[in-house]
């Protein structure tokens, strides 16, 4: 009877399946991420995670454990050293399973599985951003102030250039009244006088 066994086997005997989920979990740690059926993504998270925390505590007992599962060096010095590190806030949960489409060839639900620290599209490590009404406001009342400031100063400067053409005008139309005699303007006016007044009127 297999009461309690509740596990996938995934069609194979104990050794070959064994060996699978290690090579698999040696792939994972070496290249962060692995393309592979569903059904092997969860064996494998189940797999590898008791690892990656036994990994955590960097002795001989936990590296001689580690490697009568993995049986590679290259991938028990990478977990033991970078991924270790990597990982060493978490409390678990250090792998993430993507669903992708059927496979073609039967048609198997596949998926992508992955170290959760070493994507960076997915890390939460982004700085929050604020409230956007509290912020806008503080900036738009900031804007504000600032393009009032500057009109004023715009219009002070304009009403200063005004008052200098205007001072300029002024001293030239003296100028060009003194260069021409008022004497002209009273003659005129005193001919026209006498005429009025020859005539009778």
């Amino acid at each position: 009877m297999r009461h309690g066994k509740k596990f996938n086997h995934l069609s194979r005997k104990a050794a070959h399946r064994k060996a699978m989920l290690a090579n698999m979990a040696c792939s994972l740690i070496e290249h962060k991420r692995i393309k592979t059926t569903l059904a092997k993504a969860k064996a494998l998270r189940v797999y590898v995670e008791p690892l990656i925390t036994k990994s955590k505590d960097d002795t001989t007992h936990s590296r001689r454990t580690v490697f009568s599962y993995l049986k590679q060096k290259q991938a028990i010095t990478e977990l033991f050293s970078d991924v270790a590190t990597k990982v060493a806030d978490r409390p678990g949960g250090y792998t993430r399973i993507l669903k992708l489409s059927n496979r073609l060839g039967d048609n198997a639900q596949m998926a992508f599985i992955e170290l959760v620290d070493y994507n960076e599209e997915y890390t939460t490590d982004k700085p929050k951003r604020k409230k956007a009404r509290r912020a806008k406001s503080k900036k738009v009342d900031d804007v504000a102030s600032s393009v009032e400031e500057a009109i004023i100063v715009d219009d002070a400067k304009a009403m200063e250039d005004t008052e200098v053409v205007e001072d300029t005008k002024g001293e030239e139309n003296t100028k060009l009244v003194e260069e021409n005699p008022v004497v002209t303007e009273t003659n005129e006016t005193t001919s026209n006088s006498e005429e009025k007044e020859e005539k009778g009127e």
